[in-house]
């Protein structure tokens, strides 16, 4: 087909599971990890500052498919559907006149190892995929789903197996009138649950043994040292199997008509925050990689305002030439890149569930964290009482390591981030809450200026 002729772009999500904003040479890694994101991520437009609004799988992955928090949507935590009458970026592309398909880890039909009926694949046409492919496939042992419900078994490592199937569909849409939208959606570099580890290519993580470890796991451990070489071996075939995407769209003249997004639904911070990899309020837990690239996003530079998973689904919806649903909580980044809007919020707001109920506000300069005493983590989505829990410094404590939740000095600043905070959950939909402060006490020689409650 005459790509001339293509109204509008294809788009692409290249969606990865627990990567680290800091594996990318643009965050300042330096083993080499992500070459093909850093180059296209400076041709298109890099999202410096990008965070998850929910630190777990399901409840990410929720938001991102809608567009809505997930306490809004009713998916607060693993294992709760989505509702089928909730619309997603399927139905909005269908809409535009989008062939839609869904090929990998899905998280959002609570079947594990069953296959995802119908009524729950988000609307999406073609299917492949499995609910939790953690429990349906190994490194090399890829299980997936099609469409009629038949267990299709895929040659080669897991993402690269994917990858293969993604070429594959993109390759019999290029002479379809109708442009593609493609959820593309890999397990890596998420850890394999039955084993507890980070099973890399064969012989691969032998090369990242004893390298680079980010500050905060030098400082805290966890399992940091014998968990990232496979790890970052999975980061690395991650960024291979980009490249060979991106080679796909190039060889079959699709490039300059196709958005690619890269993102990611939580970071990771090796059990040094709490007995797991996530649901925590710290940057290594919600801060992760992001970058577009394709017609509207070329050239963009370094956005460095503070960006939330929620902004995503609105930003792919009007480069596609839609209209943004009223229901969807986030903002296009299109208005922001073209530096016309001037009232983009100041904080990422973060909704944390499983490990706890709590929320939590991350500012140019400060991070602010509470949670709910005397609620369920599992049962209860909300509450409407929290206490204080964190404070984070991170101008002058980047890594997280030294909680000022108790200093007396930083009072000041802790009664503007509660207000922020509380304005941010009343935007979310949640119900009136209140936070109370923590005991304070004198803490060494710690003194506030008005330039650091300037928040600069």
């Amino acid at each position: 087909m005459n790509q001339e002729k293509r109204r509008k772009p294809n788009v692409i999500v290249f969606f990865t599971d627990q990567q680290r904003w800091d594996t990318t040479g643009l965050h300042g890694n330096p083993l080499g990890l992500t070459p093909n994101f850093d180059r296209w991520a400076l041709e298109g437009t890099h999202l410096y500052n990008m965070f998850t609004c929910q630190p777990v799988c399901g409840p990410a992955r929720a938001s991102l498919q809608t567009g809505r928090y997930a306490t809004d949507i009713g998916c607060y935590r693993n294992g709760i559907p989505l509702p089928p009458e909730c619309r997603t970026l399927a139905h909005e592309f269908g809409d535009l006149g989008y062939d839609t398909a869904y090929i990998g880890k899905w998280h959002l039909a609570a079947t594990r190892t069953e296959p995802v009926p119908e009524a729950l694949r988000g609307g999406y046409r073609y299917w492949l995929a499995a609910d939790s492919l953690e429990h349906t496939s190994d490194a090399y042992d890829t299980v997936l789903y099609d469409g009629e419900n038949r267990r299709v078994k895929l040659p080669g490592y897991r993402v690269d197996a994917l990858t293969d199937a993604a070429i594959r569909y993109i390759d019999g849409q290029r002479e379809q009138a109708e442009p593609f939208f493609l959820f593309l959606s890999y397990l890596e570099p998420h850890h394999q649950n039955r084993r507890d580890d980070y099973p890399a290519p064969s012989g691969q993580e032998d090369r990242y043994v004893s390298r680079w470890t980010p500050p905060d796991l030098a400082e805290l451990g966890g399992t940091s040292q014998r968990q990232l070489p496979g790890y970052y071996a999975m980061v690395k075939r991650l960024d291979e199997a980009l490249g060979r995407l991106m080679d796909a769209l190039i060889s079959l003249d699709l490039a300059d008509d196709t958005i690619v997004l890269f993102t990611s639904d939580h970071g990771c911070h090796f059990k040094t925050r709490n007995g797991e990899y996530k649901r925590s309020c710290h940057e290594s837990s919600i801060r992760i990689p992001a970058a577009v690239w394709g017609p509207c996003f070329r050239g963009g530079g370094r956005i460095t305002e503070l960006v939330s998973l929620l902004d995503l689904p609105p930003t792919l919806i009007e480069a596609a030439g839609g209209t943004v649903p009223a229901a969807m909580q986030g903002r296009s980044l299109l208005p922001l890149m073209r530096r016309e809007r001037m009232d983009w919020p100041q904080e990422a707001f973060v909704q944390i569930s499983e490990s706890q109920v709590g929320r939590a506000i991350r500012t140019k300069r400060w991070k602010y964290s509470v949670s709910a005493p005397d609620k369920d983590a599992i049962a209860d989505s909300g509450s409407s009482r929290y206490a204080e829990e964190f404070l984070y410094d991170l101008k002058a404590d980047p890594w997280e390591l030294n909680n000022l939740i108790g200093s007396r000095a930083h009072n000041e600043i802790k009664q503007s981030l509660r207000e922020r905070l509380l304005r941010r959950m009343a935007e979310a939909g949640e119900p009136k809450a209140v936070i109370e402060p923590v005991p304070e006490e004198p803490v060494g020689q710690l003194a506030l200026t008005a330039r650091d409650l300037a928040d600069e």
